[in-house]
C-alpha cells in the first residue's frame, strides 16, 4: 500500500513538471505561429535537389 502513494506523489510531480513546460513554452512564443506550417506544404522546395542532381549529372558526363 506503501508503494502506491509514492507512485502518486510520483505521477503529481511528472504531471506538475510537464504543465510547467508547456507554460512556459507558451510564455516563449512556441505556438504564435499556426498559419506557416499549414502552408508550408504548398510550396515547392525540390529546386536545390533538382539543381544538385543535375550537377551531379554534368559531371559524370565529362
Amino acid at each position: 500500500m506503501n508503494i502506491l502513494y509514492l507512485l502518486v506523489g510520483v505521477s503529481l510531480f511528472a504531471a506538475l513538471f510537464f504543465l510547467g513546460l508547456f507554460v512556459w513554452a507558451v510564455k516563449s512564443g512556441q505556438y504564435e505561429d499556426t498559419y506557416t506550417p499549414s502552408v508550408r506544404i504548398l510550396f515547392d522546395d525540390d529546386n536545390e535537389s533538382v539543381s544538385s542532381t543535375e550537377e551531379q549529372k554534368t559531371k559524370t558526363d565529362k
